[in-house]
Parts: C-alpha cells; sequence; structure tokens
C-alpha cells in the first residue's frame, strides 16, 4: 500500500520529480497539456440534496466521470506533456467522515492514467480546508504532494500556487508569508533564466470575468487580487488556470488571461464535465474546453493540432 501512496507524491522539495529542471531550460518546440479541475468526489449527490456539508457519502458518478477524463487523456496522440488538476480532488473537508475512502478512490482511478504523462496536484479549499492549518496542509502535502511548488518544461515556467494561503491564512500566517517569500524568488529565478512564458495554477480565480468585479465566494478578495495581479502582471505572467468555479470563465487584466476551467465533477452551470486543453507555442498560449465526451471520442481538432507541428 505505502509504494502505491506515495506514487502520488509528485512534487517534493518544491519542484515536480518528473521534469529535471537542467533538461527543461530550452525552449523545444509547441507542445500540449491537459488541464482538469474539480473531480469533487461526494459533491454531485451532496449538491442534489441540498445538503453539501453531510450529502456527500455516494460519489459512482464522479468516479465514471474521473475514469472517463484518464481514458480520454491516455488515447490522445502525441502525448500531453502533463495532466495538472486545479484542485477539490474531492469534497470531504479535513476530519470528516468520507474524504479517505473519496480520497483512495480517486488515486485508484488517477493511477490508470499513461505513465508516460505526469500528474500535478493543485490543491483546493476542500483538500485543506476553507482556513486551513499547518495540520491540515501537511495532511494534503503526505498525500499529494507539495502544495506549492514550480517546475519546468521546454523553456516554460510553471508555478503552483495554494490559493487558501490567499483567501484565509489567518491560522497559519507564517506558511501564506513563507509562500510570498517563495513566490518572489522563483519570479526573479524566470527573470534571470529568460523563459519563454511564465503560467500559474492555483484553485480559486483571482477573478471571474473582470479584474475589478466585486468579491464573491468564488474570487480572491479585492484587496488581496489587485497585489497579486499587478505582482504577476510585472513578472510577465503569461496566463492563471484555475478552477473552483464549476463552470468556465476568465478575462484578461493588461497582458495576463485569467482561466476559470468547468468541472470533471459536479457542474454548478451549463457546461458539461470537460478537461482545457492547452497549447503552448514560442508566442502565445492557445487553449480549448472539450467535454469528456468529445475529447475521448475525436481527440484533439486540427487547428490545434497543427500548432503542435511547426517547429
Amino acid at each position: 500500500m505505502a509504494a502505491a501512496e506515495n506514487a502520488f507524491l509528485r512534487a517534493r522539495g518544491r519542484t515536480l520529480t518528473a521534469f529535471r529542471p537542467d533538461a527543461e531550460y530550452q525552449w523545444k518546440g509547441p507542445f500540449y497539456f491537459i488541464q482538469g479541475a474539480d473531480p469533487q468526489f461526494g459533491l454531485m449527490k451532496a449538491w442534489t440534496h441540498g445538503d453539501t456539508e453531510n450529502g456527500d457519502d455516494e460519489w459512482g458518478e464522479e468516479i465514471k466521470l474521473a475514469e472517463q477524463a484518464v481514458q480520454a487523456i491516455n488515447k490522445l496522440n502525441p502525448k500531453p506533456k502533463f495532466f495538472v488538476l486545479c484542485g477539490d480532488l474531492v469534497h470531504g473537508m479535513p476530519g470528516t467522515r468520507w474524504k479517505k475512502n473519496q480520497e483512495q478512490d480517486l488515486k485508484d482511478v488517477l493511477k490508470n492514467t499513461d505513465q508516460d504523462i505526469p500528474l500535478v496536484f493543485v490543491s483546493g479549499n476542500h483538500d485543506i480546508g476553507n482556513t486551513p492549518t499547518r495540520e491540515t496542509i501537511d495532511d494534503y502535502c503526505k498525500n499529494w504532494g507539495d502544495d506549492y511548488f514550480s517546475f519546468w518544461v521546454g523553456g516554460v515556467f510553471f508555478l503552483v500556487l495554494n490559493s487558501q494561503l490567499y483567501a484565509d491564512s489567518s491560522k497559519c500566517p507564517e506558511l501564506r508569508q513563507a509562500q510570498d517569500a517563495w513566490l518572489d524568488e522563483q519570479l526573479a529565478v524566470a527573470a534571470n533564466q529568460k523563459c519563454k512564458h511564465i503560467i500559474v495554477f492555483q484553485h480559486i480565480p483571482l477573478f471571474l470575468s473582470k479584474p475589478d468585479e466585486d468579491d464573491d465566494y468564488f474570487n480572491l478578495d479585492k484587496s488581496v487580487r489587485q497585489v497579486i495581479l499587478e505582482k504577476f502582471h510585472k513578472a510577465g505572467i503569461r496566463a492563471v488556470f484555475s478552477g473552483h468555479y464549476h463552470r468556465n470563465a476568465g478575462g484578461f487584466y493588461k497582458g495576463l488571461e485569467m482561466v476559470v476551467s468547468s468541472a470533471i465533477g459536479c457542474q454548478l452551470g451549463q457546461d458539461t464535465h470537460g478537461l482545457r486543453v492547452v497549447v503552448v507555442t514560442e508566442e502565445k498560449v492557445v487553449h480549448r474546453y472539450y467535454s469528456l465526451t468529445d475529447l475521448g471520442s475525436h481527440g484533439i481538432e486540427q487547428e490545434l493540432l497543427d500548432m503542435l507541428a511547426v517547429q
């Protein structure tokens, strides 16, 4: 059991073990990755029954959807560089009755992902709690790897952030300070390395459609948001990919694109259960959201494949 569990500790020492930085600093041509969000085992029944705190004792539908996602990804040719899950892996909050079972069932599905497609995990509020503590974050890290880290792929610098520390770090302010200091260091590294792009993954969106929109459960508070947006803009960050909203959304702040992807699991709007295909070229970052059914049956559109073929 221990060996199987450890297979999910993909980020250690603040970097992703699947990629060697020294081999990935240089641009090697266009590539793509898959972004998913919110498999959130247990939410579908809880939402249907109107009991989001205690109604998550069944998650058979989510298991099927996650299996469909893995099968669709495994069929893709060429293979994506990695598959990132942007938080809320399961619905159970830390310490709740079904959380461990939900996590184990998700791991049982994810272990069938093609071994050549690294998994990248992002912590969400249901993974570490709405008001995280050192203990809930430690527990997440033992299960899924570091809560924030960076990695390089083909001359592109990726940052994975713990957005819950921006939402409410009242019980662990020192961890928020540590992430802030680390982030500043990472952005300095990126500037020195002259990377092609910087791309961020986090669970909670900075904003849903407009940078100055009102505070909401589904975005970060304006006071925090504006500071982060300006820091990201000055650092030249190209895009921020998130989940949390269970609907597709997004917008722009100066040259930075905020991309909000709907869920693999429970939908709260009109979108389909799906995944986002993100193509990275020398000049731009292009993305498209696919339903699980379309991606599994038809694969990636020729238009995006043609972008990958350009060297």
